[in-house]
C-alpha cells in the first residue's frame, strides 16, 4: 500500500493557475500509472488526468484538456497537476490515486481502477 498526500490547493481567481503535488510514500511509484480525480460538492467523482508509469503518455478529461498538465518526477516519488486558465467550474476537492498493480493501466478514466487515494486538496476558483 502507498500513502499519498496532496498539496498545493487554495483559492484563486478565474484565469489563474495552481500546481498540485502528490507525494507518495511507503513504496516507489515509478512503475505505477497515477491519476488525478476531483469531486465537487454534491457531484460524483470525476476523472481529471492520468499518466503512465514512464511518463510517456498522458490522458485528460474533456473538461480540462488544453488547460491542465499532469507530470511526474519518479526520483521524488511525486506526481504533479499544473492547472492553468482555471474556471469556477474547476472548484472541487482534488485527489491523486494509485492503482493496485504496476505497469500498464487500461481503464485510467475509472476510479475503480485505483486502490490508494490521498486525502484530497481543495481548489476554489472565484469568478
Amino acid at each position: 500500500q502507498v500513502q499519498l498526500v496532496e498539496s498545493g490547493g487554495g483559492l484563486v481567481q478565474a484565469g489563474g493557475s495552481l500546481r498540485l503535488s502528490c507525494a507518495a510514500s511507503g513504496r516507489p511509484i515509478s512503475t505505477y500509472a497515477m491519476g488525478w480525480f476531483r469531486q465537487a460538492s454534491g457531484k460524483e467523482r470525476e476523472f481529471v488526468a492520468a499518466i503512465t508509469w514512464s511518463g510517456g503518455r498522458e490522458f485528460y478529461g474533456d473538461s480540462v484538456k488544453g488547460r491542465f498538465t499532469i507530470s511526474r518526477d519518479n526520483a521524488k516519488n511525486t506526481v504533479y497537476l499544473q492547472m492553468n486558465n482555471l474556471k469556477p467550474e474547476d472548484t472541487a476537492v482534488y485527489y491523486c490515486a494509485a492503482p493496485p498493480a504496476p505497469g500498464y493501466l487500461s481503464l485510467v478514466h475509472y476510479s475503480d481502477s485505483y486502490e490508494d487515494w490521498g486525502q484530497g486538496t481543495q481548489v476554489t476558483v472565484s469568478s
